[in-house]
């Protein structure tokens, strides 16, 4: 998602996507991590980005204690290359609106759009990070934004998955 400034309203231009089935996990509601990794990595060639050029990324983040971690894996196995020069910003609306279900994705995509022209929102009930969640990303990636501020124009990513397996 590239980003650019506007007068009056936040407009955004969506330069790739990409939608699969996760295949076979440990049961209807685990995530499968290697998937997650190859989904990421087809949205970037979707988009002719690098993952070092993505500055924010919204995550699924639901809070669970299998889920979590296992997204943060795939963020920091796709996203925290050495070449990356710039933070990247790695978020979730889900802590401060709930899971919103089938408009997860969705709800993602308005928070980057608006948070575009200040601060990137934080998690306002997050009270305890979950240590597997942080030892995956916190040596690779930089959790939240650089000095509290987002550009005027980014390279934004979101990542939702739907149940039973339909990630995007």
């Amino acid at each position: 998602l590239a980003l650019e400034p506007a007068r009056d309203r936040a407009q955004a231009h969506i330069a790739g996507a990409a939608v699969q089935q996760d295949g076979r996990s440990a049961s209807l509601t685990a995530p499968n991590g290697s998937a997650q990794r190859e989904l990421h990595l087809r949205a970037l060639w979707c988009a002719s980005l690098m993952p070092a050029e993505l500055e924010i990324l919204e995550a699924h983040g639901t809070g669970t204690p299998l889920g979590d971690p296992t997204e943060a894996g795939a963020i920091q196995a796709v996203h925290g290359v050495e070449a990356r020069t710039l933070a990247l910003g790695v978020g979730a609306c889900k802590a401060n609106l709930g899971h919103s279900e089938c408009a997860s994705g969705m709800a993602g995509v308005l928070k980057i759009i608006r948070s575009r022209a200040g601060q990137m929102p934080g998690n306002a009930k997050l009270r305890s990070p979950n240590r597997f969640v942080l030892e995956r990303i916190e040596a690779a990636l930089s959790l939240g934004t650089q000095g509290g501020q987002i550009p005027t124009q980014h390279k934004a990513g979101i990542s939702s998955f739907g149940f039973s397996g339909t990630i995007a």
